[in-house]
């Protein structure tokens, strides 16, 4: 009768042996694909880049707004003069500071004036987006735009109809908020909607277009609260929202797109 045995070791030639009882054993390493290990390290890459690249739109955000309060002098500007070194720190590169700074002066880099350019695609697995930038070249910026939703795996097409435009206010306080007077005061500053985040510290409100700037006014004025950031923002009509479970690599291409 004969028998085949693979065994692993060390030496990776092909041996063969001729021991009593057996006609032969063919012993050979066994080499493995490393598939699911690449696949991990894969997953935590892209789970890693997924955290950065929100890290530092949080910081970007904080120099621009920093900057378009009080100006874009660190020296004059103690605000802003703080948040940089923080967000260095933090690993913030040099380029990203300098340009949020310009971005909060309403300029580029190299001073020419901003213009905001706008471009509604599909990302996918099937993530509707409008993706709202300024820049001081509209034509590159189109392109560069384009090129990164196509590399994605996105298209640009036709997606306004399932937004709507809001005001966006946030609002910080020194000390927690007590929802139902908090609510209060916002309804009747004429606000459609509002959330107190969990430290209960920071109060998001939405308003239609035209009252953002003075609704954010009143409740500074009736509540006490430090005006954070005050924008025109896009928002899902709630007939379009569907429930979703993202994952890091779901997440990417939205976040490759808000780093650029």
């Amino acid at each position: 009768m004969a028998a085949a045995i693979r065994c692993i070791i060390p030496n990776p030639e092909v041996v063969f042996l001729r021991p009593l009882g057996l006609r032969f054993i063919s012993t050979c390493r066994i080499l493995s694909s490393g598939h699911n290990r690449w696949s991990k390290i894969k997953h935590d890459k892209v789970k890693e880049d997924a955290v950065r690249s929100k890290e530092r739109l949080q910081w970007s955000r904080s120099i621009q707004e920093a900057a378009k309060k009080n100006g874009g002098d660190p020296i004059s500007n103690s605000e802003l003069s703080t948040v940089m070194a923080q967000a260095k720190k933090a690993g913030l590169p040099k380029d990203i500071i300098e340009r949020a700074i310009a971005k909060g002066k309403g300029v580029s880099q190299s001073g020419a004036a901003l213009q905001t350019v706008t471009l509604e695609a599909m990302l996918p697995p099937t993530i509707s987006a409008i993706i709202e930038c300024q820049t001081d070249n509209k034509k590159r910026t189109l392109e560069d735009i384009r090129l990164i939703v196509k590399n994605l795996g996105g298209t640009v097409t036709p997606t306004s109809h399932l937004f709507e435009r809001r005001g966006h206010v946030i609002l910080d306080s020194e000390r927690p908020l007590e929802e139902e007077g908090v609510m209060e005061a916002v309804l009747e500053a004429g606000a459609l909607d509002m959330e107190l985040h969990g430290d209960e510290k920071t109060l998001s409100i939405y308003t239609k277009p035209n009252q953002t700037t003075s609704i954010a006014h009143s409740l500074v004025s009736s509540l006490g609260l430090i005006l954070r950031r005050s924008e025109i923002i896009w928002v899902a009509k709630p007939e379009s929202l569907v429930e979703a479970e993202a994952d890091a690599e779901t997440q990417l291409p939205l976040e490759e797109i808000i780093s650029v």
